[in-house]
């Protein structure tokens, strides 16, 4: 499972450096989190692993902030978290996460990103039970023998655990995120979470290939382009 994280990830990075769009989709999610929740990290958890989140990817604070004091106010946009599924080029399998206040044109602005590089949306549920929601940590290592074994007395439930090359991948429930990092953090003192994160992780992967690379990227970089697209997951793993 590691693997086909790393996988997304790494497809992910090529498409996703343009600053000024990471930083507006930080500062959306923010604020509907902060909205939503309560603007005191401490007691919104879900914030706190956001702001967490956005400064790891540098994130300024003053997009943070600025984002938290819209939603102090209680005014603004009213946003809705909206999920498409389909299949990319190659037939890979693609989850698309949104956050919009116009349900029309977000779906009008994703489904073209699909016609235009032959994919094909599906309905809701169509690929999603061939994920796995996971909280996923990544950090240095060799020894995932004694991070199990914290993790287990913890009684945090581990799904997966793996070390490759120095890097010990922990794949836990969703729901255990903040059970998981604050026991590695206990556990282990001097740990650097290089990730720490909620996601969705493909049962298996997809190989991508021929003529399907160029589209697949196309595809990638569209739905990069829209503004309302938040998070992209899929299971494709692009022939070297």
């Amino acid at each position: 499972m590691g693997r086909a994280y790393q996988n997304r990830k790494e497809s992910m990075a090529k498409t996703s450096d343009a600053k000024a769009k990471v930083y507006s989709k930080y500062g959306r999610e923010i604020y509907v989190c902060a909205k939503n929740g309560g603007i005191d990290p401490d007691g919104n958890l879900a914030l706190r692993r956001l702001i967490d989140k956005a400064k790891k990817d540098q994130v300024p604070t003053h997009v943070i902030d600025k984002a938290i004091d819209k939603a102090k106010g209680g005014g603004g946009e009213d946003f809705v978290t909206v999920r498409f599924e389909g299949f990319g080029p190659g037939g890979c399998m693609v989850i698309i996460d949104c956050l919009t206040d116009n349900n029309n044109r977000t779906f009008g602005d994703v489904r073209q990103c699909f016609t235009k590089t032959k994919a094909k949306i599906g309905a809701q549920g169509a690929v999603a039970h061939m994920f796995d929601h996971r909280a996923i940590f990544q950090f240095k290592g060799d020894d995932e023998e004694a991070v199990l074994d914290a993790l287990m007395e913890a009684d945090v439930d581990v799904s997966d655990i793996e070390c490759d090359e120095g890097v010990i991948t922990v794949l836990t429930p969703a729901n255990e995120f903040f059970k998981t990092k604050n026991t590695l953090l206990e556990a282990i003192p001097e740990i650097e979470l290089d990730v720490d994160e909620i996601s969705f992780i493909p049962q298996d992967t997809k190989l991508i290939s021929g003529d399907d690379i160029p589209q697949f990227e196309k595809f990638i970089d569209m739905l990069n382009d829209c503004d309302d697209v938040q998070d992209i997951y899929h299971n494709a793993e692009i022939e070297e």
